[in-house]
């Protein structure tokens, strides 16, 4: 359907998908899906799903597919993502696009655009490592980038503010080294020539201004849409 706008964001962990995807739902509307979000939710209720993932996370490993394909899909069959939505998190392998692309299929659908954010490892590992966290509230701040105004304590409510497990530095190199090896052959699947719906991969530079980043998203959302209507 040329009316919706079903767009996956791809990117190593710390390249911002996050932050320009709560921009990208203000502005269209859209459900922002993401597992991340949904797994850490379960983490800190202690579900049985949370305590598995859990054990993944903290190495910084991938999910096992059979954690998170049927939840996604059945969430992209909810009635506020009937017009379209944004992904982040997933597909995180080749397996996962392709059963993306069946479900796709199935419902008579496809994605608008496969939306890649590009940031060097070297910049990534400096982002993630200085990142501290609110753990009543997840309030982020950086050591380096936004500190807070008295060291390791939250501004608003004094709160001791704590490294992630996933934000310590031998943890981000292990979560570089699974992203580079499982999930960027995804941008390789949407690119190849044979690709279901060709053209989907749209490179975006991650390094730059957060503001200026989601200029050129924004534009290239404008951009596809047009070309679909043509």
């Amino acid at each position: 359907m040329s009316s919706e706008l079903n767009l996956v964001l791809v990117g190593p962990p710390g390249a911002g998908k996050g932050t320009q995807a709560s921009r990208l739902v203000k502005d269209f509307d859209l459900p922002f899906i993401a597992t991340g979000d949904i797994l850490r939710q379960n983490v800190a209720d202690d579900t049985e799903l949370g305590v598995q993932a859990k054990q993944y996370m903290d190495k910084g490993e991938l999910l096992p597919d059979e954690l998170i394909v049927n939840l996604i899909m059945d969430r992209l069959q909810q009635d506020d993502a009937k017009r379209g939505f944004i992904l982040d998190g997933f597909p995180r392998t080749v397996p996962q696009a392709e059963a993306l692309d069946s479900a796709m299929t199935a419902a008579d659908r496809k994605l608008t655009a496969v939306v890649v954010i590009e940031v060097p490892d070297e910049d990534l590992i400096d982002r993630l490592s200085g990142r501290r966290v609110n753990p009543t509230t997840g309030r982020t701040y950086h050591i380096k980038f936004d500190p807070p105004k008295h060291e390791g304590v939250d501004d608003i409510d004094g709160t001791k503010l704590i490294q992630r497990d996933d934000d310590k530095p031998e943890t981000i190199a292990n979560r570089l080294k699974v992203y580079h090896s499982q999930t960027a052959p995804v941008i390789g699947y949407y690119d190849r020539p044979e690709a279901q719906n060709k053209g989907l991969v749209r490179r975006i530079d991650g390094t730059r201004d957060p503001d200026e980043v989601y200029r050129h998203i924004r534009a290239l959302v404008a951009t596809v849409r047009l070309e679909d209507t043509l």
